[in-house]
């Protein structure tokens, strides 16, 4: 018995100790981060029942990788943002109807076609001003500003105001604030059958010939283009892209000349209750996962950088003053927007790549510094220089006198203004989709994008910001009564 115990104890260490075979060890199929809008239906957007991203850019995308044997993580941004999310390696590749161009082909890599459409001209409804590409010179368009029909419309002579998407396009065209839109038939079908708009029409086609929709990867990636061209081409050969287009446009867009597509059911448009009701538990997700952790942790962070900043603005050494007027001056020259795209799009250019929150967070933090530190500062300063004197007299060093007597005392003028560096940084959070961060603002956007519901969402996101304001400012009043309370009149 007692041998049958020894040799089962050897059997488990060896078990422990000797490797597993090399091919028992496989290897994790590839990680590709895919960047796409998810507010450009029918080819990237939010299903409206489950929220999910979905769309025919985004079914393409799934059957290339499961064909090239890619784990796949979808990344959202804006289209405007979406290169520079390339570039600065933060995505490996987009997918969301990138036009082939000359100058795209010059600087990434470009894979097959996967998608063959036109562009065409959209106006309003009776406006016999517009009726051919030639008619948009002197005219306004809205458009993306760094796609395809941007250039288009520029070429054209038209004048381009930049939007984030076709809806907010489209938006702009009915209010009378542009001219017309040039952008993709395939987009501009389905938004007319989803929405039912009757304001908005197609007069004619952009005067170029067939645009060829492609996949953008860096040019240093080429293994994983010739692994996304072989995909391709499998796709077409075994009928499966031919089935997806099916699908959404009813039409083969996955081949030249393969049928106008047919978008006339189209997803159908929904009740605003129900975009409301469908989208309040997203808002509220990107509140509490999000916006609120940001904003909680930004302000921490940025308050101690602030009384840093403070005591070294009112050192008397030269040095250590001029540095900190020189960290206030640039964070309050300078627009938090900024900021935020040379942290996160600027900084890995140099080495430094933060992922997406805690890029955020320190150009939230920073920013928080900059103007915080002037409140603290002004708060010091406005102790009586009895106090310091005082408290010497009794032995107390320099940092012993401001932690027992001056930043007590400074707290008290400081709150409020601090409060209000507070609220406005929860609401400049919504700046946060911009370093691919979905967040409450962002999930507005994006059920914005796909119902054309702007007003209800956006005074919905609205509500949400004013209800969490309102709660802060009863807390801000709280401490002053608290602070108060040790004050002699």
């Amino acid at each position: 018995m007692r041998q049958v115990f020894r040799g089962a104890v050897l059997l488990l260490l060896l078990l422990i100790v000797v490797p597993a075979p090399a091919y028992a060890q496989q290897e994790q199929p590839p990680l590709v981060r895919v960047g796409t809008e998810g507010t450009y239906p029918p080819f990237s957007f939010h299903d409206p029942g489950t929220q999910e991203l979905t769309g025919y850019d985004i079914e393409v995308v799934k059957a290339i990788g499961a064909k090239a044997g890619w784990r796949l993580e979808f990344v959202e941004t804006q289209w405007d943002a979406i290169f520079p999310a390339l570039d600065s390696s933060r995505i490996d590749l987009i997918a969301n109807q990138v036009s082939r161009n000359p100058e795209r082909a010059a600087k990434y890599g470009l894979s097959s076609t996967y998608t063959y459409s036109r562009g065409v001209i959209v106006r309003r409804v009776g406006d016999d001003r517009i009726k051919s590409i030639a008619d948009l010179s002197g005219k306004t368009t809205a458009q993306s500003s760094t796609s395809n029909w941007a250039k288009v419309a520029r070429d054209a002579g038209a004048k381009v105001e930049a939007v984030e998407g076709f809806a907010q396009a489209a938006a702009l065209l009915q209010q009378g604030r542009v001219d017309a839109i040039v952008n993709d038939n395939i987009a501009v079908l389905d938004y007319l059958a989803t929405t039912g708009s009757k304001d908005v029409e197609i007069a004619g086609d952009a005067g170029q010939a067939g645009s060829e929709q492609v996949l953008a990867l860096r040019q240093a990636d080429g293994a994983l283009l010739a692994q996304a061209n072989t995909a391709i081409d499998a796709l077409k050969a075994d009928g499966t892209l031919r089935g997806i287009s099916q699908k959404y446009f009813k039409a083969d867009v996955s081949v030249e000349d393969g049928g106008a597509a047919d978008l006339s059911e189209g997803r159908g448009p929904r009740s605003t209750w129900d975009i409301l009701a469908s989208t309040a538990w997203p808002m509220f997700v990107g509140l509490v996962k999000v916006t609120i952790p940001l904003t909680a942790l930004s302000f921490a962070i940025g308050l101690v950088l602030a009384l840093l900043v403070a005591l070294a603005r009112i050192s008397p050494y030269r040095v250590l003053s001029g540095l900190a007027r020189a960290f206030i001056s640039i964070i309050r020259g300078t627009p938090l927007l900024l900021q935020l795209f040379i942290v996160f799009y600027g900084l890995p250019q140099i080495g430094l790549k933060f992922p997406p929150f805690t890029a955020a967070v320190v150009a939230f933090s920073l920013n928080v510094a900059g103007y915080a530190a002037e409140v603290i500062r002004s708060a010091i300063l406005s102790v009586p220089k009895g106090q310091f004197e005082a408290a010497s007299t009794i032995g107390f060093g320099y940092a012993q006198t401001l932690r027992r007597i001056v930043l007590p005392q400074a707290a008290r003028t400081a709150v409020p203004p601090l409060s209000n560096t507070l609220l406005s940084l929860l609401k400049d959070t919504s700046l946060g989709s911009v370093v691919l961060l979905t967040e409450l603002f962002r999930e507005s956007q994006l059920a914005a994008a796909e119902s054309n519901e702007f007003l209800a969402l956006y005074a919905f996101a609205g509500l949400y910001y004013w209800v969490i304001c309102v709660a802060l400012s009863a807390g801000q009043k709280r401490l002053e009564t608290r602070l108060n309370r040790y004050v002699i009149a």
